[in-house]
């Protein structure tokens, strides 16, 4: 079993990372620098994804965990908005996971029941909608949506894509008044993607198993 996070440098990347090391998974992790022990990976360069597939070689994938996020615009008011909060958030989140699944597929479809998980996160349901944090949400929802329709195009290849609400983590980007700590939702989400399979594919839970509503 061989395991791919991107995003793996800090917060539940790093500690999902961690997790894995520590129950004997072979785990490998990316970051936008890749400095050691990650390997390279701008999501939203298209040579670097294409780097990093040659680097890989014939390695076969058992789970890709497309975890690599941005928050810009956290506390941001109505009129600091520029086109660029919208493009880098989308970048990001929704054209880094397609082209990240895209260059690695041929890894993954050397593994039987090899998995996707896309972290999205509560922020993306439309039932969730307080206002603000509007590139936050719209690209979240997107790559929701992206994973559900990715789910339906590779469930005849034998590879499941779940979506993920990781919970509201003590990380940077959740703040320290967050509910659990990257320990939890670490753990909790190595359980999703455990019983993620062809029958749940497509599935959209929280980080303890609950199913969220689109």
């Amino acid at each position: 079993m061989t395991v791919l996070i991107t995003g793996a440098n800090r917060g539940i990347g790093q500690e999902m990372l961690r997790q894995y090391q520590s129950a004997g998974t072979e785990v490998i992790g990316t970051s936008r620098t890749g400095d050691a022990p990650y390997l390279p990976l701008d999501v939203t360069d298209e040579a670097a994804h294409r780097d990093l597939a040659t680097r890989l070689d014939a390695k076969p994938l058992s789970l890709l965990v497309c975890n690599a996020g941005v928050y810009l615009d956290k506390g941001m008011r109505f009129d600091d908005y520029t086109i660029d909060t919208f493009e880098q958030s989308f970048a990001v989140h929704v054209t880094g996971v397609f082209l990240t699944i895209r260059n690695l597929l041929p890894n993954l479809q050397m593994h039987d029941g090899a998995k996707i998980a896309i972290i999205s996160s509560q922020m993306a349901s439309d039932t969730r909608a307080p206002g603000g944090s509007y590139a936050y949400r719209a690209s979240k929802a997107a790559a929701l949506n992206l994973g559900r329709n990715m789910a339906q195009d590779l469930k005849g290849l034998g590879i499941a894509v779940g979506i993920y609400h990781p919970g509201w983590v003590q990380t940077d980007m959740g703040g320290n008044s967050a509910e659990i700590t990257p320990a939890e939702a670490a753990a909790g989400l190595r359980a999703r993607f455990d019983a993620l399979d062809l029958k749940t594919t497509g599935c959209f839970e929280t980080w303890d198993g609950r199913a969220h509503p689109f």
